[in-house]
């Protein structure tokens, strides 16, 4: 490793060569604002077009000042990051973007966590000395995201996010001078764009340009309608993420205080999705064992490798993609949608109510989860299975409405019986979660033998492609591991072209997995932050007293009382779906 010697704010520093003023400046703790930059460590994602000029620092013997993100450190230089021509060259900068922003900070999405906002404060910002027209667009309302682009500042993280982490390419920067924007093409709604609505652009905008769709009113509404069951169910990722919106430290169980708000907020009944992840297992692992031994039997018809199908960027993804591969997923829904249709099919049956009357709301840390429950096949006669789906961020607004102290609140429990689960499906929010909580299952099953190390920690990590061969005692399966979708083609690529031999792939469309997943709380580009929640979804399962989805006692109770068998007739036509090529769904209005 090169090192060379560089002066920083009059500090001498050794630093790797290579390596960007920003970065060195951070490693020594030095602060130096930015709004363009955005990052991914440890999943190869870095944007640096250096366009806002926010992060301008003054380098001895240049004449312009330079974009700290963009320009690297070299032998002897001398930088002053916050000197008096740096920080007037800030102001203006800042000055001028909000000089064409909206001022309507009180009702944005944003408000708060807003890092513009947050800019203009440390700069002490209290007036706008130019003046003048501000572009204006129309706001498009998607079923998940909605694009308020008059905020959009062009910073173009969304557009780097959307085209190098998952090679979506739904958004660009469009037009020049004062009208550029970053939009679809042709301006179009996201909904005629190839848009997967995984939302790690929302993730990414700094500013209110990109939302989730609100859904928290028709909640409350419902919640106080007396003609009304509303039952909740909770993502496993959610429990290891939503104790940061109050002041917790990334990858606090929250477990027990999360079921005690839903409850103290008003639902029915609390219910977790773990249960139906163990449920999932229960479809898609028989799916694999049948698949692999008729392979086996050697019948080359079978589709080989099953792919995952419990997240629905990735399913909009190969939809919009993989057009001639969809016989190659899994059939079996995901885990939120198999709880819709066990809650409205079974569940209300049990209370005697009509499927009409019972509302199934889930919160999730996905804000595609928001489109999935409106897609039509999880309707029966156009009620939904699942109503509405909250996210993380949502959540946490209702428990400020409801003014509950979530640190103070006592833990409890889940209601039973669709609020028991397994270690198995708490790993179902992690990347390499569904794959080894399958395999767990599909090992007992395959060989009639008990498995007693459960703990499949070769399917684990954070590399953005993993692989990994199991033995299934003297049967080997290799399985396949994405998150991100540009991961994800890369192995698609070469299952279509046949250069691979997995068995089975999990696809995850988020970074790390669910708990990554764009309706948590912002994380800014910290993969420390995934890193946490990663280590503490292994503890709450490495916790549980069961860890195997097929000895759930309340799933074998529900295929003995009302499923019949795993893939038999009913939990087929139940629990399994199709899909759709999309790819001649995008459409261009002349």
């Amino acid at each position: 490793m090169e090192m060379i010697n560089i002066i920083i704010d009059n500090k001498p520093v050794q630093a790797e060569k290579g390596k960007t003023i920003l970065k060195i400046a951070r490693e020594i703790g030095i602060d130096i604002p930015t709004l363009c930059y955005y990052e991914l460590d440890g999943v190869n994602l870095e944007n640096r077009p250096g366009g806002c000029r926010v992060c301008v620092v003054e380098i001895e013997g240049r004449r312009n000042l330079a974009p700290a993100c963009a320009t690297e450190a070299t032998e002897g230089m001398n930088i002053k990051t916050h000197s008096l021509r740096v920080v007037n060259a800030r102001r203006t900068v800042v000055e001028l973007i909000l000089s064409d922003h909206p001022a309507d900070c009180l009702v944005c999405s944003k408000s708060g966590k807003c890092e513009l906002q947050s800019l203009a404060q440390r700069l002490g910002i209290r007036e706008i000395p130019y003046q003048g027209a501000q572009s204006t667009y129309r706001k498009d309302m998607s079923p998940a995201i909605i694009r308020d682009i008059d905020k959009c500042i062009m910073c173009r993280r969304c557009e780097t996010v959307c085209n190098v982490w998952q090679t979506v390419g739904a958004l660009s920067a469009i037009n020049r001078g004062f009208e550029a924007v970053v939009a679809t093409a042709y301006e179009q709604d996201l909904v005629k764009s190839p848009c997967t609505y995984c939302g790690q652009c929302i993730a990414a905008c700094p500013v209110g340009a990109l939302s989730e769709v609100d859904q928290t009113r028709q909640v409350i509404t419902a919640i106080s309608d007396p003609t009304k069951t509303v039952i909740v169910q909770t993502a496993p990722a959610v429990r290891v993420a939503l104790g940061e919106e109050f002041g917790m430290e990334p990858g606090t169980i929250v477990t027990g205080k999360m079921a005690a708000v839903l409850r103290t907020i008003g639902f029915d009944y609390v219910f977790d999705t773990d249960f139906a992840a163990d449920l999932t297992i229960m479809e898609e692992g028989t799916e694999l064992l049948q698949r692999i031994s008729k392979f086996m039997a050697g019948d080359k018809t079978v589709k080989l490798p099953i792919l995952t199908s419990c997240c629905p960027g990735w399913v909009n993804f190969f939809e919009y993609n993989y057009p001639d591969m969809l016989d190659v997923p899994s059939t079996a829904k995901s885990p939120m949608q198999m709880f819709g249709a066990v809650a409205k099919n079974y569940w209300a049956e049990k209370l005697g109510i009509k499927r009409e009357d019972m509302v199934v709301v889930s919160i999730m840390p996905c804000v595609a989860k928001k489109f999935e429950c409106q897609r039509d096949e999880f309707k029966v006669d156009s009620n939904p299975d699942v109503d509405f789906a909250l996210t993380t961020r949502e959540l946490a607004e209702l428990v400020r409405q409801f003014n509950i102290d979530f640190n103070a609140i006592e833990e409890q429990d889940f209601d039973q019986p669709l609020g028991e689960s397994t270690g198995a499906s708490v790993i179902f929010g992690a990347t390499g979660g569904v794959i080894e909580a399958a395999t767990r299952t599909a090992y007992e099953l395959f060989t009639g033998k008990k498995l007693d190390k459960v703990d499949f920690t070769e399917l684990r990590g954070l590399e953005g492609i993993r692989s990994a061969t199991v033995d299934f005692d003297g049967t080997p399966i290799n399985i396949g591991i994405a998150h991100g979708l540009a991961n994800a083609r890369q192995l698609l690529d070469q299952v279509r072209e046949g250069k691979t031999n997995f068995h089975a792939i999990e696809v995850m469309a988020c970074p790390g997995g669910c708990i990554g997943g764009a309706g948590q709380p912002f994380h800014h580009g910290n993969f420390d932050i995934i890193r946490k929640r990663h280590e503490a979804i292994y503890r709450e399962d490495a916790g549980k007293p069961i860890r195997k989805s097929h000895e759930n006692p309340f799933i074998q109770a529900l295929y003995k009382d009302w499923l019949g068998e795993p893939c038999g007739e009913l939990s087929h036509h139940l629990l399994h779906t199709h899909y759709f090529d999309k790819s001649k769904h995008i459409e261009i209005e002349g």
